[in-house]
């Protein structure tokens, strides 16, 4: 049985923390059910990224299918379920299924991971939360108009009623770099 959370306890997770992903090898089958649900994702040159399941009989099951032709196109992602065919790193960012592709030395891959990871810390805790659960809603399947009215409903309330929000235009104001507050939405 899988968890609630899903595959990896990332498929169906609803965090409010963003989950990079940093693949420095082979992400067959589960491994690309992961990354496929994670919100960034680095890969070493040498990585390379497959739905083989079709090869073997079964199916990804763990949410894939139906996010993956919402990040690479219909096409693509039938010729990756489909076929089983390996695609590498390179293939994988022309496509957006990759963010960045580094290096192979040891750690390029993680170091750029940190390096993403730190560029969202520096921003509004409350801002990272409420944008990436809009980028979510559209990603799932909520039409645009829904997925407004549902962030603006539920979230921009309390983004509004947080420190964050006053503390960044009053930084930007007094032209300093905000001092953010842990996010209490």
């Amino acid at each position: 049985m899988m968890p609630p959370s899903g595959f990896g306890a990332i498929s169906r997770r609803n965090g409010r923390k963003p989950i990079i992903a940093a693949c420095n090898g082979l992400a067959y089958g589960g491994g690309t059910e992961l990354i496929v649900n994670c919100d960034l994702v680095v890969a070493a040159r040498k990585a390379s990224f497959a739905l083989p399941e079709v090869k073997r009989g079964v199916v990804a099951m763990a949410g894939a299918l139906p996010r993956i032709v919402r990040t690479i196109g219909r096409q693509r992602a039938m010729e990756m379920a489909l076929t089983g065919r390996t695609v590498p790193a390179e293939e994988a960012y022309r496509w957006g299924l990759v963010n960045k592709v580094v290096g192979d030395g040891e750690g390029e891959v993680v170091e750029a991971a940190v390096e993403y990871a730190q560029m969202i810390a520096a921003n509004s805790p409350d801002s990272v939360i409420v944008s990436r659960e809009g980028i979510k809603m559209g990603w799932e399947g909520v039409g645009a108009e829904d997925a407004t009215r549902i962030v603006n409903d539920s979230w921009y309330p309390r983004l509004l009623a947080g420190e964050n929000i006053k503390e960044g235009v009053r930084a930007f104001v007094e032209k300093r770099k905000p001092e953010w507050k842990a996010a209490k939405l």
